[in-house]
Parts: C-alpha cells; sequence; structure tokens
C-alpha cells in the first residue's frame, strides 16, 4: 500500500495537469474567435473607422469576440455611429448609410439616385425598427398624441439623454391652470408613473 500511494498521486498530479491544459486551451482559443465583419456604405466613398482605426467603407474584416464601434462620416453628411458585439465567430452584416445635410451631399444624392433610394429605404425601416424598441421600452407612446382637458400630450427626443436615439420626453403642453394636473392624472390612470417618465412641461 505505501508503494502505490506515490503512483496514485503521481498518476493524479499528471490527470489534473492534462485538464488544466485542456481547459485552458479551449478558454483561450473560445476567448480568441473571432467574426466576419460584412460592412455596406452609403456613399460608397465615405470615411470609415473601425475602433478608431480606418478601414475600407464596403468589404469584410475580422473582428475579435466583444464591443466594436463603427463610425462613418462624410463631407455633407450626417455622421453615424453603430456599436457591433461580435460572439462566437458569428458573422455580422452592418449597413453604414449616411443621410445628407449640406449642398455637397444635396448634390451627390442628385449624381447618385440609385444609391440615394436604397439610402432612404434603409431609413424606413431603421425608423419602423426604432419605434418598436421605443414603444417596449415606453408603452404610454401607444397612447400617443393625447388631446385631454386642458393638456395635450406628446412625445420627442429626450431632454435629458439627447444623443441617445432610443430615449424620449413625454411632452405636456398645458393650456389651462389646471391642465398639469388633468395630464398627471391621465399618465396615473393608464398605469404609468410620472416618477419613471422624463416630463417636459410646457405652455407652447
Amino acid at each position: 500500500m505505501e508503494e502505490e500511494s506515490p503512483r496514485l498521486w503521481l498518476l493524479s498530479g499528471v490527470v489534473v495537469v492534462i485538464l488544466v491544459v485542456v481547459i485552458g486551451g479551449y478558454l483561450v482559443f473560445r476567448g480568441g474567435s473571432q467574426s466576419k465583419l460584412t460592412i455596406q456604405s452609403i456613399p460608397n466613398d465615405l470615411t470609415l473607422t473601425l475602433d478608431g482605426q480606418q478601414i475600407a467603407a464596403n468589404g469584410e474584416v475580422k473582428v475579435k469576440s466583444g464591443e466594436h464601434t463603427l463610425t462613418a462620416s462624410r463631407d455633407g453628411f450626417q455622421s453615424y455611429t453603430q456599436t457591433v458585439t461580435a460572439k462566437g465567430g458569428d458573422p455580422l452584416k452592418v449597413k453604414m448609410y449616411l443621410y445628407s445635410n449640406g449642398p455637397a451631399g444635396r448634390t451627390w444624392v442628385q449624381n447618385n439616385p440609385e444609391q440615394a433610394l436604397e439610402a432612404e429605404a434603409e431609413a424606413g425601416r431603421r425608423y419602423d425598427e426604432i419605434q418598436k424598441r421605443l414603444q417596449a421600452k415606453y408603452p404610454v407612446m401607444r397612447e400617443l398624441p393625447y388631446i385631454g382637458p386642458g393638456f395635450k400630450a406628446t412625445y420627442q427626443a429626450s431632454k435629458s439623454d439627447p444623443d441617445n436615439p432610443e430615449a424620449i420626453s413625454l411632452k405636456i403642453q398645458v393650456f389651462s391652470p389646471e391642465g398639469k394636473t388633468k395630464a398627471l392624472q391621465w399618465i396615473e390612470g393608464h398605469g404609468y408613473d410620472p416618477d419613471t417618465l422624463d416630463i417636459i412641461y410646457t405652455t407652447k
């Protein structure tokens, strides 16, 4: 028995080392997996960066697992930033479409009508997707616009988080002295807590 004990300890040690190597190698390999990111841009000559490094506006690039930030810009167009998350080597597809907001952009639109129409269609899809997410996040939107006694309820871009396209403020336009009170009663009557909403009161 005394002679077998060292052998058992040695065998156990070998097994532990093998397990550590196998599991460690798996975790390293898994953590180092890369995903193929396919990018389509309009205009196709825009400047595109991935995590601050310039890359081709169209084509494929390998990215490691985790969050990555794409930023597109061009003279005459509104810049656009999108965050993507790569997981386990799964392929990703991103459309970086910009929309004109200046003379150079409007000239480009006139000279490239097909790409402009495709970008416009994508804008419609983005809007619909954002509206669905907003309504899921802010159910009160389903009640808007609403005109009540002494007030009108609508919504606008968030005043407290203006850079977030998926955040809103509930705008209450007050017409009479009791308008604010009536608006709060209306909000609570529909099962919403005013303290959880970003509410803006205005008389305009």
